[in-house]
């Protein structure tokens, strides 16, 4: 029986709940099919970090880079200023890992509301490719006051005369700013992936998303990637949009997208939209992927501290997120295994938690998904 090894970093607030049935759905998917799965915990998050004041060190990263996969719970605690556990481990993480991809997979799942009217599962079925290293998250930028850096102030002011043609006012008091930075590089690969995911998953279009109306230097040099890449791959039709036009069209006419490439920001925002449409938060896994190195797989909601321990939240999103990373894996079969069993709970609608308006804890729903694969 193969074996394979998956570090576990369970985190705070409800993350070891959730994690806890991801783990018990997936070692059923591998009971059913033949594999194993050995996991090796991490302690990272608030309770770590608040005994050893050490977030996650050098050693640890490159520890975990050996593996192809890491499952994640959630991380964020109110004992913790915010920013401290996200930046200092989960981007950390992300950075250091090179995972360049944020895959979310938006899909609703028969039995589950939409709050979209007229629109049903066979509408809302796409997946977004957000570029995850590079744009405005590079964090490039500052706050400067006229008393504290004179010299960085009058560099700003001397690039807006020349943008503008027009003096900042002298009068500003505190100037703020932020520098988008995106590479040929950086585009191509995420464009190439996006094409490489809709080939491989029987996707027919790429949409690319951007703001090359107004931004014309950086979103400019993304559309120009984007023809470029897509002229190798012929059977794949393509199509671009505006930002703000996207997030009118998926609230709109969802079904016009098959696999949306976004840069950061956008795919950042319209990712959450994404997950609305589908039925929430519960519903809605993430993979941040590195194809050629590690890559990390969550759910994309917050810790909920508040739900900590009462066995309450919905575990889909965890559980999906798992078989994202069965996917990662190339146990893409067994991945099917997952989503098709909590897509036949989803669509029995016995067992509900309470963000699907009904009364089952997060070890019912885990335990009823467990049960379906067994079934299969």
């Amino acid at each position: 029986m193969t074996a394979h090894k998956v570090p576990v970093i369970p985190g705070d607030g409800i993350g070891p709940e959730i994690i806890r049935e991801g783990k018990k759905v997936l070692e059923a998917v591998g009971e059913v099919d033949g594999f194993d799965l050995n996991w090796i915990e991490y302690p990272f998050g608030a309770d770590h970090y608040l005994a050893t004041g050490e977030l996650i060190s050098e050693n640890s990263l490159k520890e975990l880079k050996k593996y192809k996969v890491v499952y994640l719970g959630a991380l964020g605690d109110p004992r913790v200023q915010p920013g401290v556990l996200e930046l200092g481990i989960l981007l950390k993480f992300r950075f250091y890992m090179d995972e360049y991809v944020n895959l979310r997979p938006v899909k609703l799942y028969e039995g589950v509301k939409t709050p979209l009217a007229n629109k049903g599962p066979s509408d809302i079925d796409f997946t977004v490719v957000r570029e995850n290293t590079e744009d405005f998250y590079v964090g490039i930028g500052s706050r400067v006051k006229t008393a504290k850096s004179k010299q960085t102030l009058d560099l700003v002011r001397e690039m807006y005369h020349l943008r503008f043609g027009i003096d900042l006012q002298s009068d500003a008091g505190e100037v703020a700013y932020q520098i988008g930075v995106i590479t040929r590089k950086g585009a191509k690969r995420i464009i190439k992936y996006s094409f490489d995911y809709a080939k491989s998953h029987g996707r027919k279009k790429v949409t690319a998303v951007d703001k090359a109306n107004v931004l014309t230097h950086m979103y400019g040099m993304w559309r120009e990637v984007f023809q470029e890449v897509a002229k190798g791959y012929p059977g794949i039709s393509t199509d671009m949009a505006f930002v703000d036009a996207t997030c009118m069209w998926f609230v709109k006419n969802p079904e016009w997208f098959e696999v949306v490439v976004m840069p950061n920001l956008f795919g950042d925002i319209l990712s959450d939209l994404g997950a609305m449409i589908q039925g929430g938060l519960g519903i809605a896994p993430g993979g941040n992927i590195n194809p050629e190195g590690t890559s990390m797989f969550e759910p994309i909601h917050g810790s909920a501290p508040k739900y900590k321990g009462k066995n309450v939240v919905n575990p889909i999103a965890t559980i999906l997120a798992g078989g994202l990373l069965l996917d990662q894996l190339g146990l893409r079969s067994s991945a099917a295994k997952v989503e098709k069993a909590v897509q036949a709970v989803l669509k029995a609608g016995k067992v509900r938690t309470q963000d699907l308006g009904g009364k089952a804890s997060t070890s019912q729903m885990g335990d009823a998904i467990t049960k379906k694969i067994k079934d299969m």
